[in-house]
């Protein structure tokens, strides 16, 4: 085994076994605990360590064998299998394994670790727990407090002895493959805080009732098989911070008692069948950070039975996309998030959205496809932490602003699909860190430097200018062959050749170059083009009549 500082994911750790002397006694090595009576070595934790290579049963390690507590968490063993001389630990009550690239079966040895409190082996993607099974390990070791086996192929059916384990406070069967349904009496245990069982789409279950001053703090059932209503005793959560029951199949409305949960940040209910008005009780739960309703069928709301959200003042993301509902969130302030795209609201202007100049923290804004017209108003342009901004497929008119070269955090700009006009903007020059910028199906003409683009947007990787009435002008000599990207729409841009800074490009991963003016052969050089990267290629619509 080696140290090699690319085998932990965190590029701030450092090799803890490099500042081990051996002329020091071992009691005082960084992260190592001793037992002051009997000087044996109790406590390892060589979490992010940096360490690489394959680890075996011949291994020094496996002669401490006083260890109540070892981690070995996010370092890279190389696809080595876990021992089975694991069972020297016997008097380990907490092994952590965290994302340390284990392969293979789980052996059965780790069932004689009988006084084991805390396992975590989770984010080992190529382990499985199949002989010995889920059952097997519940029902050898009793006293789990925590259990992580996100990610571990367990591929069996979910077990009604999970419901049998009173002292466990945290669970986590996250992407298990996980079959049957889940024994409902779980979400009754004494002491559970957590539970994930996300993206399990096989585990069916609903939600049981809930007992009064139960400990959740924390529920995930999220792109699961869970259906029936939420019920009335969610309210019961007192300490609950996090609930996630997005990408199910709930239905119903939602209950007012989910008003009560004024410690909960994260709420997510999106992508299910829930139905009616959203109880304005909800305005209760104040300390809402982020809040998902998106693809539901919410009945439709205007801007005063929503004013409710308004007390969200800790709010920083809210999704609601293809809800018919109205904004309503001027005094959402903490707004880091914003998404109410793909709703069927009624034709409404930027006036009625003036409100959000005051969300000066706002880095995400989605308004694509919201009836919104007119023209983009200046004070958008004063919402400088923007890194991404959907305007697409609406009706917007006018020119792009100037004032948009103070947007220079823009990550991704979509103006696509609307009914803007004037050339391309020189502001647009401005934006050295657009990754992404979509400016197709539009009205808009004139001259386009695709050399200047090149030379002053450098991260770009995405370029749409497809639709609209643009000329391009392009320096073969210039800049534009060393801006690599990975897609590029230019249909209907009047070319009448092949660009030759195509020549240069290598990452392509779509190019469309339909409906233009291009004539003659396709040159020998093009098809050299992008020949590892190109997936999709569109030449239709052109003058073209054969291959050089």
């Amino acid at each position: 085994m080696i140290i090699n500082k690319f085998a932990s994911p965190d590029p701030f750790v450092y090799p803890k076994v490099a500042s081990w002397k051996v002329d020091k006694n071992y009691y005082s090595w960084d992260k190592v605990k001793c037992n002051k009576v009997t000087s044996h070595l109790v406590e390892l934790d060589l979490t992010n360590s940096c360490l690489y290579g394959s680890i075996n049963s011949s291994s020094s390690l496996f002669h401490l064998v006083h260890l109540t507590r070892l981690s070995l968490a996010n370092n890279d063993f190389n696809g080595s299998k876990i021992p089975s001389i694991i069972k020297n630990f016997f008097r380990l009550s907490y092994l952590n394994l965290h994302n340390s690239n284990f392969f293979g079966q789980i052996p059965s040895e780790v069932l004689e670790l009988s006084k084991l409190e805390t396992l975590d082996i989770m984010y080992n993607f190529n382990l499985k727990l199949h002989k010995p099974s889920l059952r097997s390990l519940l029902e050898k070791l009793t006293q789990f407090k925590v259990l992580y086996l996100a990610y571990v192929n367990i591929s069996s059916l979910i077990l009604d002895i999970l419901a049998n384990l009173s002292s466990l406070i945290e669970l986590s069967l996250k992407g298990c493959h996980l079959q049957g349904e889940f024994p409902a009496k779980t979400f009754q245990l004494p002491n559970l805080c957590m539970l994930n069982v996300r993206f399990n789409l096989d585990l069916s279950g609903s939600l049981l009732e809930f007992q009064n001053n139960s400990p959740f703090e924390e529920l995930r059932v999220a792109n699961t098989s869970f259906f029936g209503e939420i019920p009335h005793s969610i309210g019961n959560l007192n300490s609950l911070q996090i609930l996630d029951i997005s990408s199910c199949s709930f239905w119903g409305s939602i209950p007012t008692s989910l008003g009560n949960l004024t410690k909960i940040n994260h709420l997510y209910l999106n992508d299910n069948q829930f139905s009616g008005k959203l109880p304005a009780i909800l305005g209760n739960l104040s300390s809402l950070e982020e809040l998902e309703l998106s693809l539901n069928n919410f009945s439709s709301q205007d801007c005063r039975s929503l004013s409710w959200m308004g007390k969200y003042s800790e709010l920083t993301s809210l999704h609601l996309s293809r809800i018919n509902l109205a904004a309503a969130f001027e005094n959402l302030s903490s707004l880091k998030e914003l998404d109410i795209s793909w709703n069927n609201f009624e034709r409404y202007d930027f006036r009625s959205l003036s409100w959000m100049a005051k969300s000066s923290e706002l880095t995400f804004l989605s308004l694509a496809e919201t009836n919104l017209v007119g023209e983009i108003p200046s004070w958008l342009m004063s919402l400088t932490s923007l890194t991404h901004l959907y305007l697409s497929e609406n009706e917007l008119t006018g020119t792009i602003p100037s004032q948009i070269r103070n947007l220079t955090q823009l990550n991704l700009l979509a103006l696509n699909s609307n009914k803007l006009q004037g050339s391309f903007p020189s502001a647009l020059y401005h934006l050295e860190n657009l990754n992404l910028l979509y400016l197709d199906t539009n009205n808009m003409s004139g001259i386009v430097d695709l050399d200047m683009i090149a030379s002053k947007l450098i991260n770009l990787e995405y370029l749409s200018l497809s639709s609209n009435n643009f000329s391009l002008l392009i320096n073969a000599n210039g800049h534009t062959e060393f801006l690599k990207l990975k897609r590029l729409f230019l249909a209907s841009c009047n070319l009448n050749k092949f660009p030759s800074f195509l020549r240069n490009q290598d990452q392509l991963a779509d190019l469309d170059l339909s409906s233009n003016n291009i004539a003659g052969k396709i040159p020998r050089w093009f098809l050299n083009v992008s020949v590892d990267s190109l997936l999709n290629l569109n030449l239709t619509n052109n003058l073209l009549t054969g291959f050089d």
